[in-house]
This record gives C-alpha cells, sequence and structure tokens, in this order.
C-alpha cells in the first residue's frame, strides 16, 4: 500500500513543479508591495487556472504525505526487534581472495597475531 501512495506521492510532486513552472511571474515574491487598489480586491488579480491548478497539486501533494506517514508509522509499530528471530545463524563472511593485493583487506581481529616490524638488513 506504501509503494502506491509513494507512486502518487512522485506523480503529484512532478505534476506540481510542472505547475509552479508554468505559471507567470508576477514579481513582488509573497505578495510584498502589492497596492492599495481602489477596487476592494487588495490589488490581486483573481487566480488563474494554472494558479487553482498548483493549490490542487499542493493540497493532494500534503494529502499524500499524511497518509505515507500514518501508514509508514504503522507499519512501524509492528516490527521490533525483539519479536524476531534471535536463533537465526549468522552468514560467515568468505574470505575475498579477488583483491589485487591478495588476502582479506579488513582490520585485523583480535585472534590475530601482532604485526611484526621488519628487520634490518645488514
Amino acid at each position: 500500500m506504501s509503494n502506491i501512495i509513494l507512486v502518487i506521492l512522485l506523480i503529484l510532486a512532478l505534476c506540481l513543479i510542472v505547475t509552479v513552472l508554468l505559471q507567470r511571474s508576477e514579481g513582488g515574491g509573497l505578495g510584498i508591495g502589492g497596492g492599495g487598489g481602489g477596487n476592494g480586491t487588495g490589488g490581486r488579480p483573481p487566480a488563474s487556472p494554472v494558479a487553482k491548478l498548483t493549490w490542487f497539486f499542493g493540497a493532494g501533494f500534503m494529502a499524500a504525505c499524511l497518509a505515507l506517514t500514518v501508514i509508514s508509522a504503522r507499519d512501524a509499530a509492528n516490527d521490533s526487534l525483539l519479536t524476531g528471530d534471535l536463533t537465526a545463524p549468522v552468514a560467515q563472511e568468505a574470505e575475498d581472495t579477488t583483491s589485487p593485493l591478495g588476502g582479506n583487506l579488513l582490520p585485523p581481529t583480535a585472534e590475530d597475531q601482532p604485526a611484526t616490524p621488519p628487520t634490518a638488513e645488514d
């Protein structure tokens, strides 16, 4: 279910990006310097169809985000480390011999012998 909502969320995000880019720039970001306009509308023209579509996609995006959050929280509540199978055997890592330097390139473990410094040859 969460995969379906995630796909819807991605589609809505792309639609929202496209509709925002299609809008005409009116200047005065966030309505700053909007002027009084004596017609009672506060100097703001009526919303264009693209602006209404942007609001629609924005509301759908928010609804999909909330739905995905609720579903993820519900699924996470059912998972627990304590309820899992703790007796399952741990897979042993095979030694990597494909390295160009040969052998295992991991740091030494507690069972490994300490490295001895090279001896000086006379």
